[in-house]
């Protein structure tokens, strides 16, 4: 680019429109003989400028004070002009005027990097994550509103001490709606989604620095809980004369042994039982929370329950293979059950899918890898947290170490005799 070769700040007083004798302060930039006016929005008494200086006569605190200002807005106006050649920019006088008005820089904010999120991965994120989305944005403004006392604020100006500050909100904070204060894990993932729009800015080149560069997560480890093999049976044998309840089993039980999450199950239908690579029935579907095709061979517990709502009324309304239930009734159906049943642990449907991986699936020698495949996971990783919890596996795992090895200790106090002898 071609860099400019003459720049010239003129500092004077616009004499054309006076006003009781008092005329308005201009500077005047030029570069390379083109020039541009920019008002410095102040006025001064015609008698008291100094042409020749380009600055108020005197030494009073009046003019002291406006000579100040005077020489601070020079010294930005190239400061300007020097940015722009270190940028390697076209200089001219008018972009040395936009520079300085701040007119060639857009300054995007953190409610538009929330609406323009939201509007273009409407369609790309899960319902279900998109609400998770709303209600991180939800306790942003908030944190705004009651702690910084502003309805927005500029991505330039998001440091490391804004996510630390929403981070001591969110710990702080109750919802209304909520009787505890908000769990570590939860303010982690609000941390996280806060982190993934800000990437999605950098990206954009609206941010220039990234405020996440020193913040650390911190996500508490937990284990899944899930159903023993009593425990899982003791469900099986549950019965109710109320319809609700044996439902509610029955979604469950089916869920233990194919590992389908609730809002999968809700929308299985006849379409999705096929049959699959060896000739048996399989349930083929697909995820909706990740979009992950999942294939699952139907077991016998599987298939009973299939036949048993074949001919449901409710089911055939829907189209489903079951009939349709909400997930908080049968969340606390389940808390029912589970009571009767004498399980202590707080029975949720999401157990099931993690009672399948662990006491249907792992503990009984479903590789690892299978069950990965079966659960629709995308990273082996998050299969491997089950296998961590099965104690019984580990034990028997050992159990057959010991065996490799007492066998080998006795081959080889065998070998040792025969030698001697």
């Amino acid at each position: 680019m071609k860099t400019s070769t003459t720049f010239s700040i003129l500092i004077w007083i616009n004499t054309s429109r006076l006003k009781n004798n008092e005329a308005e302060i201009f500077a005047r930039v030029t570069v390379n003989l083109r020039r541009t006016n920019i008002s410095l929005k102040r006025k001064i008494d015609v008698e008291s400028w100094n042409r020749s200086k380009g600055r108020v006569k005197g030494n009073c605190k009046e003019a002291r004070t406006l000579n100040l200002y005077l020489d601070q807005e020079q010294a930005r106006l190239f400061e300007c002009y020097q940015e722009l050649r270190a940028e390697q920019q076209l200089v001219t006088a008018q972009a040395v005027k936009a520079r300085f008005l701040g007119l060639d820089t857009i300054h995007h904010s953190l409610l538009e990097l929330i609406e323009y999120h939201n509007t273009t991965m409407v369609n790309k994120l899960h319902y279900d994550t998109m609400r998770h989305y709303k209600t991180s944005q939800h306790y942003l403004r908030l944190f705004m509103e009651q702690k910084m006392k502003t309805s927005d604020v500029y991505l330039k100006d998001l440091n490391y001490a804004f996510v630390i500050n929403f981070e001591n909100f969110l710990r702080a904070h109750v919802p209304a709606d909520y009787r505890n204060k908000i769990g570590n894990n939860t303010v982690m993932k609000h941390i996280q989604r806060l982190r993934k729009m800000v990437t999605m800015a950098f990206k954009m080149e609206w941010i220039v620095r990234d405020p996440f560069v020193k913040f650390q997560s911190s996500f508490e480890k937990s284990e899944r809980e899930f159903l023993s093999e009593e425990e899982l049976q003791s469900i099986e044998a549950f019965t109710s004369s109320f319809e609700r309840l044996s439902l509610v089993k029955d979604l469950f039980i089916f869920s233990c042994y194919t590992g389908i999450a609730y809002v999968d199950v809700m929308t299985l239908t006849k379409d999705n039982i096929l049959r699959g690579i060896d000739g048996n029935l399989w349930i083929i579907t697909k995820r909706q929370k990740t979009g992950t095709s999942v294939k699952i061979p139907i077991l016998e517990q599987t298939q009973y329950l299939i036949d048993k709502y074949h001919d449901s009324v409710r089911a055939n309304i829907t189209g489903t293979l079951f009939p349709v239930m909400s997930n908080q009734k049968v969340n606390s159906y389940l808390k029912e059950i589970a009571e009767v049943c004498g399980i202590k642990k707080n029975l949720t449907f999401h157990v099931a899918r993690h009672t399948f991986a662990t006491t249907v699936t792992l503990t009984n020698g479903v590789p690892i890898e299978t069950v990965s495949k079966l659960l629709g996971h995308t990273k082996l990783a998050t299969t491997q947290i089950y296998a961590k919890v099965i104690e019984r596996k580990v034990s028997d795992d050992m159990q057959a170490l010991r065996f490799v090895l007492d066998k080998n200790k006795k081959e080889n106090e065998l070998k040792n005799g025969e030698s001697i002898g």
